[in-house]
């Protein structure tokens, strides 16, 4: 087992990275003295295969459990589900001393977190992600929300976990489409800031596609630091957190004009990490060997680096990007790539140039 640490002073918290891990759950929780009573948040794919195992070690270590169970898919992340999660928390009784466990990939870890953060103006949450996307980036760095019709987490908070606790097995029973979409942000740590783990990833995709255990963990902790190392620095979004959206302002709005129900989050943000590519060669040095390097990798993976789009899919899209959490008077901002491994935020991107992204991506 690896473990991580998030440096945010008395906020400050572990991750915990290896197989077996969900047994633990319980005595974990007993270390951090949560011991009264908690709600598990699942969706109706992850619950039964892995509620009882939480369940279980929650109540071996003397701790109530009530189980909440949303259904699969983005578009639960919602503010009607959040009012249900509410009122399920009431009928059980939950205090402000009980915890909300999040059992999940990052649409339950989004929605458990928001719905932690706010009721009785918040109590203590353990995150158990069991996708690799919600491993390497969702479950860590306190970012918790849901979507509105207009875009991607337009409402939510910045609120820490006191736990995130990755268990390798639950990664074996993804589908590999699933697993292939994580594989998007782990590129994207290698893009932003470790050349080291672009090349090892270069070299180990093979291992990773295959789930080899070793690998995993390692490149999994990896990721966990580099984003532990940005969320210490800047916890809330002011400045270095920028560059974790590397590919996410034209992903985010592929998202949005396909409803979250074409395209998973890591397939439409390797499609705009692409278009990041693209831009950064255009703007800041990017070279055209780097950026087609990113681009064959992301092939290798088994991701789609392009898309077809209408005109008037076009249109909502640079819509979509208007929208964005991250612009700033009325202006688009981009993260761009200088190298494999750096990366600098807040470019404005003037339309014809983004435009020509688009052409970039197009089928």
């Amino acid at each position: 087992m690896k473990t991580v640490k998030v440096p945010l002073g008395d906020r400050s918290y572990r991750i915990l990275i290896g197989p077996d891990l969900m047994q633990q759950i319980g005595k974990q929780c007993q270390k951090l003295k949560l011991r009264t009573s908690c709600a598990i948040v699942t969706d109706d794919k992850v619950g039964p295969l892995f509620a009882d195992t939480v369940v279980k070690s929650l109540q071996d270590a003397g701790i109530r459990t009530t189980l909440i169970t949303i259904p699969n898919g983005e578009q639960s992340k919602n503010l009607q589900l959040v009012h249900q999660c509410y009122d399920q928390l009431a009928e059980a009784r939950l205090e402000r001393k009980s915890f909300v466990v999040a059992l999940g990939g990052g649409v339950v870890g989004d929605l458990a977190g928001f719905v932690a953060a706010t009721y009785l103006r918040g109590v203590d949450f353990v995150q158990i992600p069991t996708t690799l996307l919600s491993q390497v980036d969702s479950s860590v760095g306190g970012k918790v929300g849901v979507n509105l019709k207009a875009g991607k987490n337009l409402v939510g908070a910045f609120y820490q976990p006191k736990l995130v606790l990755c268990d390798l097995d639950s990664l074996r029973t993804l589908p590999e489409r699933e697993f292939r979409a994580g594989l998007a942000e782990v590129i994207k740590y290698g893009i932003i800031d470790d050349a080291r783990l672009f090349n090892r990833l270069e070299k180990e995709i093979d291992l990773l596609l295959k789930l080899d255990t070793a690998c995993l963990e390692g490149i999994i902790a990896r990721c966990c630091q580099i984003k532990a190392k940005v969320v210490g620095e800047d916890e809330k979004e002011s400045g270095l957190r920028a560059i974790l959206n590397y590919g996410h302002t034209i992903g985010h709005a592929i998202e949005a004009i396909t409803r979250y129900g074409t395209y998973l989050h890591g397939e439409a943000i390797s499609i705009g990490q692409v278009a990041a590519g693209y831009l950064s060669h255009q703007l800041t040095g990017f070279s055209e060997p780097h950026a087609e390097r990113a681009r064959c990798l992301f092939e290798r993976t088994g991701l789609p680096t392009t898309i077809k789009l209408s005109k008037s899919q076009r249109q909502r899209l640079v819509g979509a990007m208007q929208l964005d959490k991250k612009v700033s008077a009325g202006e688009v901002k981009f993260v761009l790539a200088h190298k494999i491994g750096s990366v600098t935020p807040g470019h404005r991107i003037a339309p014809d140039l983004i435009h020509a992204a688009l052409d970039a991506v197009s089928q």
